[in-house]
C-alpha cells in the first residue's frame, strides 16, 4: 500500500480543481453564492450522499453555502484535493459562482499564567472538547480557544469578555458548577458573571428558568440563547439531506433567513441573533421545522446548540467599532442604539461595543489577555491589514513569520490577521 502524499496548505490550493478553496485556521473554506436557501441546499444534498461522513462541514445560508473540509489528524492529501475539486464541480453544474474572498476563520486566544487552573472553567462553561493545549466546539460552530503562554502577571480586568448562551438548565448547572472550578460567581438573575483564576470574564446565561423558550406549543425543540436554535442528532446522510432540504423550502416560503448547519451526525437550524423578538414569522417557522423533524423521527439536543459573542469595552465606540468592522470585514448593525457588528454571511459570531469609563486609566493601559485571530485567505490579508489600519488600527507586532500581523484598535484591544498558506514551507526552511 502507498503512504499517502501529504499536500502543505499552499500545495492544496495549487492542486487541479481547487482554486475555489482556501486553506484557513480550521480546514480548507470554499463559499459558493446562492439565490436562495434551497439552492445551498441542493449542493449539500449533492455533496453529503458522496463524501465519507464526518468529511465536510457545511452552512447553508440564504445567499450563500459554505463547505469545509476540516483539517485531518494527518494534513491533507490528494484524496482531500480530489474530493473539494468534485464539490467544486458539483457546484459548477448547480449553477452556484464562487466568491474565495469571503471566507475566513475567527478564533480566539488566551493568555495565561496557569493553563490548567483555568481550562476546565472554559470547557465546562462552553462545552468544548479538549484538543492537547486548546478547547474546540466539537460542532466546529463556535470559536476555538488557543492558549499561549503569559510572561508577568495582568491583574486587572480585561476590556474584552464572552457572553455565553446555552440551554438554561446547562447554564444554572455551569454557575452551580463555577467555584468548582476555580471560578467566582457574581449572579445578576437573568445572567451571572463568572471569572476564572485569573481574572477573564463570561457572562453565562439565560439563569431563569423557561426564560429561553417560547410559550407557544411546537417550539419545545428551540432554545433562545440570543439566537433562536434548535439541534437535531441525525443517524445517516440521508436523514441530514431530507432535513436540510425541508428546512431550505420552508424559509424561502416564509421569507426568513435562516442558518442550517450540517456536521456529521447533527443538523443545526437556528437564526440570527435578536431576529427571532423582531419577527413574529420566526416563531412559526420554528414550529414548522419542528414538525418536519418530529414526523421524520428526530428528537432534538439542546446540549449540543450554544452562541457565543465578544464584547469590547471602549471609550469611543464609533472609533473602536470602525476599526474592528474592517478587521474582521464585518457590517454595522442597521438598529438604532445597537453597538453589534456582525458577519454579513451570517458565520462568524457578533461582536458587540460597551461603556468603558474613561477615567479608568490602568485598565486602559492594561494588555488584554483575551484576543481575537483571523484567518484569512492568503491572497486578501494584505488588503484586510490595510482597511484595518486605515480604520484607525496600528501595527503591534510583526512576528518572523510575514504571514501574521498583529494590530491594535484606538484603544489597544488586539487582533491577529493571519494565513496559513506558506507557514509549513517557511518551517521547513528554518529547521534546514
Amino acid at each position: 500500500m502507498s503512504i499517502p502524499r501529504i499536500l502543505t496548505a499552499r500545495e492544496f490550493q495549487l492542486e487541479d480543481g481547487t482554486r475555489d478553496w482556501r486553506v484557513l485556521g480550521a480546514g480548507a473554506n470554499a463559499w459558493f453564492v446562492t439565490s436562495s436557501h434551497r439552492a445551498g441546499a441542493d449542493l449539500a444534498a449533492r455533496v453529503l450522499t458522496t463524501a465519507p461522513r464526518g468529511a465536510l462541514d457545511i452552512d447553508v445560508r440564504e445567499r450563500g453555502v459554505q463547505v469545509r473540509i476540516p483539517f485531518p489528524d494527518d494534513g491533507f492529501t490528494d484524496e482531500h484535493s480530489a474530493l473539494a475539486a468534485r464539490i467544486s464541480a458539483d457546484a459548477q453544474e448547480l449553477g452556484l459562482m464562487p466568491d474565495p474572498s469571503a471566507v475566513q476563520d475567527v478564533q480566539l486566544t488566551m493568555d495565561t499564567l496557569d493553563q490548567e487552573s483555568i481550562m476546565p472553567f472554559w470547557q465546562t462553561a462552553l462545552g468544548y472538547a479538549r484538543s492537547e493545549d486548546d478547547l474546540v466546539d466539537p460542532q466546529r460552530r463556535t470559536p476555538p480557544i488557543w492558549f499561549q503562554d503569559q510572561d508577568a502577571p495582568r491583574r486587572l480586568r480585561n476590556r474584552l469578555h464572552l457572553d455565553i448562551a446555552r440551554a438554561q438548565e446547562i447554564g444554572a448547572s455551569t454557575v452551580e458548577a463555577a467555584p468548582g472550578l476555580g471560578a467566582r460567581v457574581a449572579a445578576h438573575g437573568y445572567h451571572a458573571t463568572v471569572t476564572d483564576a485569573e481574572g477573564n470574564e463570561a457572562d453565562l446565561l439565560p439563569l431563569e428558568p423557561g426564560s429561553d423558550r417560547w410559550d407557544a406549543p411546537g417550539t419545545e425543540d428551540w432554545r433562545l440563547l440570543f439566537a433562536a436554535v434548535a439541534g437535531y442528532p441525525t443517524s445517516s446522510p440521508e436523514g441530514a439531506v431530507a432535513l436540510v432540504t425541508a428546512v431550505a423550502d420552508l424559509a424561502d416560503a416564509a421569507g426568513l433567513p435562516l442558518g442550517i448547519d450540517v456536521r456529521a451526525d447533527l443538523v443545526v437550524v437556528g437564526t440570527a441573533k435578536d431576529v427571532w423578538e423582531m419577527d413574529d414569522g420566526y416563531r412559526a417557522l420554528a414550529a414548522q421545522v419542528q414538525q418536519v423533524a418530529r414526523a421524520a423521527g428526530l428528537v432534538a439536543d439542546p446540549a449540543r446548540t450554544g452562541f457565543v459573542q465578544v464584547v469590547i469595552d471602549a471609550v469611543d465606540i464609533p472609533a473602536v467599532r470602525r476599526f474592528w468592522v474592517a478587521a474582521l470585514g464585518y457590517e454595522q448593525d442597521r438598529r438604532a442604539g445597537v453597538t453589534d457588528i456582525v458577519d454579513p454571511r451570517g458565520l462568524g459570531m457578533p461582536v458587540v461595543f460597551q461603556d468603558l469609563d474613561a477615567s479608568d486609566a490602568a485598565r486602559r493601559a492594561q494588555r488584554n489577555r483575551l484576543h481575537v485571530d483571523v484567518f484569512l485567505p492568503d491572497d486578501q490579508a494584505r488588503a484586510r491589514v490595510d482597511a484595518a489600519l486605515a480604520a484607525g488600527g496600528r501595527v503591534v507586532r510583526h512576528p518572523e513569520s510575514p504571514e501574521w500581523w498583529t494590530l491594535a484598535d484606538p484603544e489597544g484591544n488586539e487582533v491577529d490577521l493571519t494565513f496559513s498558506v506558506g507557514r509549513e514551507e517557511a518551517w521547513q526552511a528554518a529547521s534546514g
